[in-house]
């Protein structure tokens, strides 16, 4: 039964398309952004998520976090003061400069940025984690089993991964963002097997925000979950 929903599961994903702002690759343009990402509205949200991942997640003292997807640091920016250390990774260039100009303009000691994409390059190879987390970044991602597979090779033995992401919808989300081919949301039983497949257990979820969105002629609902997958082996 897991393997037939993994299987249907598979297939939708790989019918779709791309990573935010990966080079030569078409998809939203994260890098013309960057300059104005931090609106009162995601700055808003991603406190929010943020006290979220705390609550869900056993953050322990002397912590690795790697935040995967990062974009300017909202969320990491707020969890600092939370863990030893944070490497934050990112394939927008524009978002990885925003980043390190904020590290360096607060003088953040435990916070490295890097402009990566982890399907591609190997300059964590050597890096392990305590705690991987992303959050509304999943939905961009086109090969989702690979990146994944890769996040749970750099995560520790007895350490875990959590997801913030849309709940699945209609596309209304994203349904004025140019280059936008990625994911509509999420069904959390489907992405939990997912994670199961890849060898993650002790998998939860659970939604835990509500939102509206402003598009042109109206106002579209969402909801985000939060999913936490260990890594026991």
């Amino acid at each position: 039964m897991l393997n037939s929903i993994f299987s249907a599961f598979k297939m939708n994903f790989t019918s779709l398309i791309v990573i935010k702002s990966m080079k030569g690759e078409k998809g939203m343009n994260f890098n013309d952004r960057a300059t104005k990402w931090d609106d009162p509205q995601r700055v808003k949200r991603a406190q929010i998520i943020s006290e979220q991942i705390k609550k869900f997640t056993d953050i322990k003292v002397n912590c690795k976090a790697l935040e995967f997807g990062c974009g300017t640091g909202l969320i990491s920016f707020n969890l600092k003061d939370e863990f030893k250390s944070i490497d934050l990774v990112d394939t927008s260039e524009g978002m990885i400069e925003v980043l390190n100009s904020k590290i360096k303009e607060n003088n953040i000691g435990n916070m490295r940025a890097f402009e990566l994409d982890i399907n591609k390059e190997n300059k964590l190879e050597y890096e392990s984690y305590d705690i991987i987390y992303s959050s509304m970044v999943m939905h961009h991602v086109i090969n989702l089993e690979e990146t994944l597979k890769n996040l749970y090779s750099l995560i520790k033995k007895g350490g875990c991964l959590c997801i913030v992401d849309l709940d699945k919808d209609d596309g209304s989300f994203h349904a004025e963002e140019e280059g936008f081919n990625g994911h509509n949301g999420f069904n959390q039983e489907e992405f939990s097997s997912l994670l199961s497949q890849i060898g993650f257990d002790r998998i939860k979820s659970k939604t835990f925000y509500h939102g509206e969105k402003e598009l042109t002629n109206r106002r579209v609902k969402y909801s985000l979950f939060i999913m936490l997958g260990a890594k026991s082996k």
